[in-house]
């Protein structure tokens, strides 16, 4: 297969890549900085048309850039950045399929759980409606900009969770208090944590580009959903950490701002991926204590 990935240095897309690329499949990354050989070289302000032959005949399109919602204090040029960041590279990247004679089957296009906004204990669901705080709004938007890919292609919203890992995303940040006996839940710790192991995450990716029956909306999480609670006294557990020391909502408010922090440690959903179990798709990991287990290993 050929495959291209947009943000396929980052995080995600470079776990992606190699996975990809260990079981033969053809990668080509686009990037800014190309480094590797297969690197594309594009701006994504630069439109569809210059993009086009790149994705020419592709088996698939998957489309992971955006700048971190959680590096800097959401200030209104940094939520406007972020938005853009996500809008204008997808928006570029549908122009550039409908430009192909021969156009990918299928594009793969990254959003977030924060697309149903904060639910409190509801379970929620790919037919779950949106919310209406800055993240759903920017889910929203990004899968608006994907969605004009159709029909010249097979669009799938890849609506992630927080990604388990080692050695990237949130959760070493989220570990480094517990380095130092100093862990505990955020605010209340009654929010629920949406999680997926990183491998689950890659191979669901992988499952769902192959399954014509898979489209529109996936929830990537695991099916057991747990509190931010329970999730602290799991990730004690995986480090050999007590979880005792709770981190007041207030301060965090103080910290980050009340909508930041709202939004990505007091707030949560309970996401559950109805669709990904209805079609057949087999968790490597369903239960958080394996899950944060395996990446704490020695």
């Amino acid at each position: 297969m050929k495959i291209v990935i947009a943000g396929g240095t980052g995080f995600l897309g470079s776990a992606l890549a190699g996975a990809c690329r260990a079981d033969g499949h053809q990668v080509a990354v686009l990037t800014r900085h190309p480094r590797d050989a297969g690197d594309v070289r594009w701006a994504p302000a630069a439109g569809g048309f210059a993009l086009a032959p790149a994705l020419e005949g592709a088996d698939a399109v998957v489309n992971l850039a955006g700048e971190g919602i959680a590096d800097r204090r959401w200030t209104t040029s940094r939520k406007e950045a972020i938005l853009r960041s996500r809008t204008t590279p997808t928006r570029t990247i549908a122009e550039a399929i409908r430009a192909c004679k021969t156009p990918p089957r299928v594009f793969l296009s990254a959003s977030g759980v924060g697309f149903y906004g904060t639910r409190g204990d509801e379970p929620v669901t790919e037919s779950s409606g949106p919310g209406d705080d800055f993240l759903a709004r920017v889910c929203s938007a990004w899968e608006d900009e994907a969605a004009q890919a159709e029909p010249h292609a097979r669009v799938i919203f890849l609506r992630t969770g927080l990604v388990l890992a080692r050695d990237g995303g949130a959760l070493p940040r989220m570990a480094m208090p517990f380095r130092f006996f100093a862990g505990g839940p955020l605010g209340s710790g009654r929010h629920y944590m949406p999680w997926i192991h990183l491998t689950d995450w890659v191979e669901m990716v992988r499952w769902a580009m192959n399954n014509t029956a898979v489209n529109g909306p996936l929830n990537l999480s695991a099916p057991a959903p747990v509190s931010n609670a329970e999730f602290t006294r799991a990730l004690g557990r995986a480090m050999h950490r007590p979880a005792l020391v709770p981190a007041p909502a207030f301060a965090l408010r103080m910290l980050l701002g009340q909508e930041m922090a709202d939004s990505l440690l007091l707030g949560g959903q309970r996401a559950i991926p109805e669709k990904a179990q209805q079609l057949g798709y087999r968790f490597r990991f369903t239960e958080i204590d394996a899950a944060l287990g395996n990446v704490f290993a020695r």
